[in-house]
């Protein structure tokens, strides 16, 4: 039960711990979630990293069909089986890059390297 006197005041803000870091940080720092601006910054830059190699794989797999399964004749339009792996590339990334971000974000878990406080 909070007593009158210990309620939070509306100008006052509370440190509260970064459930990924375990770093204490003013609450009005974290998000909803409770990750501080750097965990959520290492999360975009691990999810970027996931989705460029799942990018890079999808047009990797779509250029091996179509070399060796469809066999274009490169005369006709070569520019557009290359855009087409492109195309492939960059929604194939950005696609794994915002799914990796948001099972991150589900999951909730804290990160490997947090030190807890002392």
């Amino acid at each position: 039960m909070i007593r009158r006197d210990e309620a939070p005041r509306p100008g006052r803000t509370e440190d509260i711990t970064c459930i990924r870091c375990l770093v204490v940080t003013p609450s009005e720092d974290l998000d909803r979630l409770l990750w501080c601006e750097a965990c959520v910054a290492l999360a975009r830059r691990r999810a970027l990293r996931i989705g460029l190699l799942a990018g890079a794989g999808l047009a990797l797999v779509l250029a091996v069909y179509v070399w060796f399964g469809i066999q274009p004749d490169l005369a006709l339009i070569p520019a557009g089986w290359l855009l087409m792996l492109v195309v492939a590339f960059y929604l194939g990334s950005r696609v794994a890059r915002e799914l990796a971000y948001g099972v991150m974000r589900w999951q909730n878990r804290p990160a490997v390297e947090a030190n807890p406080p002392a």
